[in-house]
């Protein structure tokens, strides 16, 4: 029998990423922990949404958690929207990267519909959390709300069916939209959710485009990259609810991750790129940052390997960089898979573990000496660390789908999604 991996001492070393790094000045948390790294929306939702389990497991005190949710939830609704260089955002939503000091937009990067939807369902789980009448915590839960229906879902269809996936004030709206099988089942639970829904027609046009596939003798909806099968699974509890696609399937989206799961271990197991180290407990391929770009002599075959990239199987792309965080997402899905793969990775590559978790990604086959066991990455990323606290107390305590079992923005999104079942209410 492996060694069973401490779930608890890895939520606790993950959360510090979010406690730690943050500006204790505006609640802004970094996207990586690189010197010159912006403000993330993704990662600072990610924080918001930690926060709750952090109380819950005695790592930091309500009150502390309290003050720094308030503070963030400030940051983001005093903070200037519109056209202007200082603008933080647009129509309720906010840009991809911003200063982590002033929090105005950086990179002139996009307002981006998927990273606010991460944003607005990070305060939505600290409003849901912060309960009490004293304190910070009314305050929370108004800005909480507030920020949530601020946001012009119907604006950012831009005249069509589906949501525009960001807009920027130099050009307009980007010409890619959100379809087929992705993170984005999260955003649109909270665009049909909204005070001014979005029309179901737009989940629908999502849906059409769903590509359904059998591999290693599973069936399953597919998406490459395992993040895409993880990050709406962080605050929606899937398990025994359907949508009409998966009504007619005969399985839920929760199945339908577990599967996906299942297929990342097969296609290890197989490994036909031949890399190093592919194998039964060492798997999960995602997006993460790599030791590209460059090209190597490896075993006398020349290899390719890339630097951040979203990686996935089984047509790839895949250089051999294998990512720790996404074997952790799985945790619900595939639990006695998850802790053995977990307990492998600390066995075979215990450098990947430190004081913040685990490192972003590592690659076996990238050696550039004889010796050597391959390339480590020397960070960390916000967007990796959020899935590995959530999910852990997910697979716990349930927590986060508990706390957004009880809102009703995201109940009545996914009943005008076609939610139906488990523990959503009767129409």
């Amino acid at each position: 029998m492996k060694r069973r991996a401490s779930l608890g001492d890895l939520g606790a070393r993950t959360f510090r990423y979010f406690w730690d790094l943050a500006n204790p000045t505006n609640g802004l948390i970094p996207d990586n922990t690189k010197s010159t790294a912006p403000a993330s929306i993704t990662a600072t939702g990610f924080g918001l949404a930690c926060l709750p389990v952090a109380v819950e497991a005695g790592w930091i005190s309500r009150q502390e958690a309290a003050a720094r949710a308030r503070l963030t939830l400030q940051t983001f609704w005093n903070g200037p929207q519109g056209h202007h260089p200082a603008a933080i955002g647009h129509r309720g939503f906010f840009y991809h990267f911003l200063d982590m000091g002033t929090a105005r937009r950086v990179w002139k990067s996009e307002l981006s519909t998927i990273d606010s939807t991460f944003l607005l369902a990070g305060a939505l789980t600290a409003g849901l959390y912060f309960d009490r009448a004293r304190g910070f915590e009314a305050e929370i839960r108004q800005l909480s709300e507030d920020l949530y229906t601020r946001a012009d879902w119907i604006w950012a269809l831009n005249g069509d069916r589906a949501v525009a996936h960001g807009w920027k004030p130099e050009s307009g709206f980007l010409q890619a939209r959100w379809q087929g099988y992705n993170e984005a089942t999260l955003l649109y639970a909270l665009a049909l959710g909204s005070p001014n829904p979005i029309p179901s027609s737009a989940y629908d046009a999502w849906v059409e485009t769903y590509r359904w596939k059998k591999l290693y003798d599973l069936e399953h909806l597919f998406g490459g990259p395992l993040f895409v099968h993880q990050l709406s699974h962080l605050w929606i509890d899937f398990r025994g609810i359907q949508d009409r696609f998966m009504q007619r399937q005969g399985i839920d989206y929760f199945e339908n991750s577990r599967r996906a799961t299942l297929v990342q271990q097969r296609y290890a197991m197989r490994n036909p790129r031949a890399f190093n180290g592919y194998g039964e407990y060492v798997w999960g391929i995602s997006a993460s940052d790599g030791p590209g770009p460059a090209t190597l002599t490896v075993d006398g075959r020349p290899r390719t390997f890339w630097d951040y990239r979203a990686r996935g199987v089984p047509w790839g792309p895949d250089d051999g960089t294998l990512t720790p965080w996404a074997v952790a997402a799985s945790l619900p899905f595939a639990p006695d898979l998850v802790i053995d793969t977990l307990a492998e990775i600390d066995r075979r590559y215990p450098e990947m573990n430190s004081e913040l978790g685990y490192k972003c990604s590592f690659n076996p086959t990238f050696r550039e000496a004889k010796n050597s066991k391959g390339w480590v990455s020397s960070g960390y990323y916000g967007l990796d660390q959020g899935p590995v606290v959530l999910m852990i107390a997910n697979h716990e305590t349930e927590m986060i789908w508990e706390l957004m079992r009880r809102s009703p923005f995201l109940v009545n999104g996914l009943a005008r999604a076609g939610f139906q079942g488990g523990w959503l209410p009767r129409a």
